[in-house]
Order: C-alpha cells, then structure tokens, then sequence
C-alpha cells in the first residue's frame, strides 16, 4: 500500500539535479556578461595618441599645436 516509499528518495535527487543544473546555467551567463563588459571596456578605451590624431584629423587643432602635444606624450 506504501506505493510512494521508494520514489522519497529518488524524487530527492531529481531536485538536486535540478537546483545544480539551473546554478550552472545562470553562472554561465553570469560569467559570459561579465567578459563581454570586459572586452567592451578595454575595446572603447583609446590611447591619448589616437584621441590627439583624431583630433587633428577633424581641424580641431593645427599642425603646430598637433607637434607640441605629440611630443609632450612621448616623454
């Protein structure tokens, strides 16, 4: 009449199973976001040079003051 006796325990690992399968999943995402913030951030960061190039390239500043600060940023 205990039909139910045997399945305790087996049903027992089922959530076990379940609860790891789903910290796996979300941990992988977790891990995923986070090296693609990483990559995002060191892919958007421009060294002063290439800032100052940008700069001459748009007429912000003439060739003279483009010399002095390029030879500021080489000291």
């Amino acid at each position: 009449m205990h039909g139910f006796d045997g399945m305790g325990f087996g049903m027992g690992w089922w959530w076990i199973i379940g609860i790891i399968l789903v910290a796996a999943i979300v941990w992988g995402i977790v891990r995923t976001l986070g090296q693609n913030n990483k990559t995002n951030n060191t892919a958007n960061q421009k060294s002063a040079l290439d800032i100052l190039n940008e700069r001459y390239a748009r007429g912000e500043i003439d060739k003279d003051e483009y010399e002095i600060k390029k030879r500021g940023l080489k000291k």
